[in-house]
């Protein structure tokens, strides 16, 4: 699951607010082991979402470098080649 978290800091055009929240959701899922909770659990399962959410739209806000923006085209290339070497 956490796997298909990304680096969201540092980018051009900055990371979205869905991305955000996906980051934040993949991050409960693997937390909690579930990835649709139950009725009975939904209600915190949705609640921890939206305070990762949150910590994660503050962190982000927070973070400062001095090293240039990186183009996400050009990072999800990057991507793609490391998987056809890994995977062939």
């Amino acid at each position: 699951m956490c796997r298909n978290i990304k680096t969201l800091f540092n980018f051009e055009p900055p990371a979205t607010e869905d991305e955000i929240h996906a980051s934040a959701l993949q991050f409960v899922r693997k937390l909690s082991g579930f990835n649709k909770p139950s009725q009975s659990n939904a209600e915190a399962f949705d609640r921890a979402v939206a305070e990762v959410t949150a910590s994660a739209r503050r962190l982000l806000a927070s973070l400062h470098t001095h090293a240039p923006a990186r183009d996400r085209e050009i990072e999800a290339e990057k991507a793609r080649e490391r998987s056809k070497l890994r995977f062939g």
